[in-house]
């Protein structure tokens, strides 16, 4: 166990570092499910093993054996596992319990103010126009969703572009993103190591959603064009709620990936052999992160149940 236990630790560094390659080399639907996916098994890994790291080295404190009714003298064929080892795992899976929690409550409370917001909107239409100067354009997801254009933004595009823009935004509500984002945000604070698979997962999210635009509107140029206009006529952080998903991201001045979403518009997209290739290597790094944890779990309870004391 003391080898594999290790392993679903050090597997989301090497997870961070491809998150934006795969990003940009995978089908923007396909990369999000799987970015996602993948943030979630390697945090449920990392936890798992930090959970088997602290439980042997605390295993051998005499209260705790009494409590356990196992001898204290708990073997370790592979090599101790030091206390000092057990108490740091510990902490550090304390910390992600408490940043996991922290970050359901921010996100309860940031879906119960999208909703009073949506709620709070004039009319019963999807599409709500705001009597706004400033451009500005969100999704506020909810039941129903809607979406928010400013009378700013309306006036800086045109009809077409208008269009696609409207079509990018009812493709953040229809295929849920804010989901994938929140799910990918949880990973995150339970591992911080996943990070930047956040950040792929936010990148992907709006992606797909162009790509959805350009199916609506039927044109990569157009959409790719709104994009560029709408961001570039957003000259602040986003007015709308912390759930709300825009078309030029949350904080445009601050060198989001616009750029980036606009060059994949233009330029032809990933191979079917490359996208086969890149989405097979990362299921076969993340089914060996969750494989080697689960061992190591099963290698635990072997452990304890060959301490556990004779009734």
């Amino acid at each position: 166990m003391h080898v594999a236990v290790y392993l679903p630790l050090i597997m989301p560094i090497l997870a961070a570092v491809s998150a934006r390659r795969l990003a940009m080399w995978l089908p923007p639907r396909l990369a999000t499910w799987l970015l996602t996916a993948a943030a979630a098994i390697l945090a449920a890994a990392s936890w798992l093993a930090l959970a088997a790291l602290t439980a042997v080295p605390i295993g051998r404190v005499p209260a705790v054996a009494r409590w356990g009714r196992w001898s204290t003298h708990l073997p370790d064929h592979d090599g101790p596992i030091s206390l000092l080892v057990g108490l740091a795992a510990g902490a550090a899976l304390g910390a992600g319990a408490f940043a996991a929690g922290r970050t359901i409550v921010r996100r309860t409370r940031a879906v119960r103010a999208a909703a009073r917001t949506a709620g709070a909107m004039p009319g019963t239409e999807s599409v709500v126009v705001l009597d706004d100067p400033d451009p500005d354009a969100y999704a506020i997801p909810g039941s129903p969703g809607r979406i928010v254009v400013t009378t700013g933004m309306l006036a800086a595009l045109d009809a077409p572009e208008r269009h696609a823009l409207l079509a990018h935004e009812r493709a953040h509500l229809r295929d849920r993103h804010h989901l994938f984002v929140a799910c990918a945000d949880l990973a995150a604070a339970v591992d911080p190591l996943l990070r930047p698979l956040a950040t792929a997962v936010r990148y992907t999210t709006e992606r797909w959603a162009d790509e959805s635009a350009v199916t609506e509107v039927g044109d990569r140029r157009l959409v790719a064009r709104a994009i560029g206009k709408a961001a570039l006529r957003t000259r602040r952080a986003s007015g709308g709620p912390a759930l709300a998903l825009a078309v030029a991201g949350r904080n445009p001045d601050r060198g989001g990936p616009v750029p980036r979403r606009v060059a994949a518009l233009l330029t032809p997209g990933p191979t079917v052999r490359r996208t086969r290739w890149l989405t097979a290597t990362a299921l076969a790094v993340v089914g060996f992160a969750a494989a080697t944890c689960l061992h190591a779990v099963y290698d635990l309870n072997i452990l304890f149940e060959h301490a556990r004391l004779p009734h």
